[in-house]
């Protein structure tokens, strides 16, 4: 979260780049004997296969647990869904049906439908590349309930995660929550947008403390955890350059230690509960592909304004995990409309490239110094000049972008 303008109504996105809107398909259109079994059970996820050949596969998934399950086809990096099948009763099955292009995935499960899933497995696509058929419309359509069903792996992994940090933070191991502090919203930033769009959730959330005094608000939230994690020197400054950071503010108590830890995850419930109600559902189709596409320009915008700069975590200098997690939502939305882009004629298809182009760059960038999995360094150990080529990739980046939504629709 930046002081930037709200975004109100962008949208973030996952799509599947290597599969280039490839999505759920009609089952009238698979081949019944292509069909895949799927067996959910609370410790496994076992497929009848590992391999299968390109175009249309069929997943048979049934749920032989005692949980509602969901199964998901996974994109190489696992992370960007390709398909996904979810609300599963015990002994109940589900039909998962999509259109894949060669290449390597993953497939999971997850009972509860929260947290990172079980029986995480790879999957190979081999075969040659197949042409995605079907209307313009129904094509969008598929992209956008690609989306949704991003939006909720992403926050069904978010609600866990911030119980195992809070519980960390309200008992006293500063160590732990610490540790947990920045993956944990690597959730959240990269859907960060949705929040932005139900009123005060997002401030109660994410606000920074600069923003919440600007604007009259009780601080709450990641980042009023993240000053008690680590308390700032006697003589440090806020955000705005010019706030002693010990005006109005001390370590807080155990009691308000669980105030704030409680108020954190009763937020990210309701998060949860939004995006998996008919509101989410209804809003996303009054936004349409616009809508998706403009998330692509969303979350690079808050990249821009806010973690390129060090202000958004200005205590635990831990910006560059925002950054890359900002990138990762950005990115996927953009690779669900590149192909409505690209289907513009030649303009469309330079525009698509140089996109691409840019977001490999930018990747490549921040990759020298750490990545999500194994950790970035501190924004305060970047250099002037590292800091200044991010700065010039993100501004290299931005221009194509933004002329991304107006292309897709034209």
């Amino acid at each position: 979260m930046t002081s930037s303008p709200r975004v109100l109504g962008a949208l973030a996105a996952t799509g599947a780049a290597a599969l280039l809107l490839s999505g759920c398909v009609a089952k009238a259109d698979a081949d019944p004997s292509a069909a895949l079994t799927v067996s959910s059970t609370a410790s496994d996820c076992a497929v009848s296969a590992g391999t299968a050949k390109s175009g249309t596969l069929t997943f048979d998934v049934k749920n032989a647990g005692d949980q509602v399950t969901e199964f998901y086809l996974l994109a190489d990096d696992g992370l960007r869904i390709v398909g996904e099948v979810e609300n599963i009763a015990p002994s109940a099955s589900r039909t998962l049906t999509v259109t894949a292009q060669p290449g390597d995935y993953f497939t999971v499960c997850k009972p509860g439908m929260v947290g990172d899933g079980i029986g995480k497995s790879a999957f190979t696509v081999t075969g040659d590349r197949v042409a995605v058929n079907g209307p313009d419309a129904e094509q969008k359509q598929k992209a956008v309930d690609l989306y949704a069903a991003f939006v909720k792996d992403q926050v069904g992994q978010l609600v866990p995660a911030v119980d195992d940090m809070v519980t960390a933070y309200e008992s006293g191991d500063d160590a732990k929550a610490k540790e947990l502090f920045a993956t944990t919203r690597a959730y959240y930033e990269r859907i960060e947008p949705v929040a932005e769009a139900l009123g005060d959730l997002d401030p109660r959330i994410d606000y920074r403390e600069v923003d919440a005094v600007a604007e009259g608000l009780d601080w709450t939230g990641f980042h009023r955890i993240e000053k008690d994690l680590w308390v700032p020197a006697k003589d440090a400054l806020n955000a705005d350059g010019e706030t002693p950071a010990w005006q109005d503010w001390a370590p807080s108590t155990t009691e308000q230690r669980g105030e704030f830890g409680d108020q954190l995850i009763a937020d990210v419930q309701e998060l949860y509960d939004y995006v998996h109600s008919d509101d989410f559902v209804s809003n996303l189709e009054d936004q349409g592909i616009a809508g998706v596409s403009n998330g692509a320009i969303a979350l690079l915008d808050e990249v821009a304004t806010g973690k390129i700069t060090g202000e958004e975590d200005w205590w635990s200098h831990t910006d560059l995990y925002d950054f890359a997690a900002n990138v990762e939502g950005s990115k996927m939305a953009f690779s669900l409309v590149s192909d409505f882009a690209a289907a513009q004629g030649d303009d469309g298809a330079a525009l698509v490239d140089e996109i691409e182009t840019g977001y490999a760059d930018l990747e490549a960038a921040l990759s020298q110094h750490g990545s999500l999995k194994d950790g970035f360094v501190a924004f305060t150990d970047l250099t002037d000049a590292q800091k200044r080529e991010l700065v010039d990739l993100i501004n290299a980046l931005a221009e194509p972008l933004s002329q991304l939504t107006g292309t897709t629709l034209s």
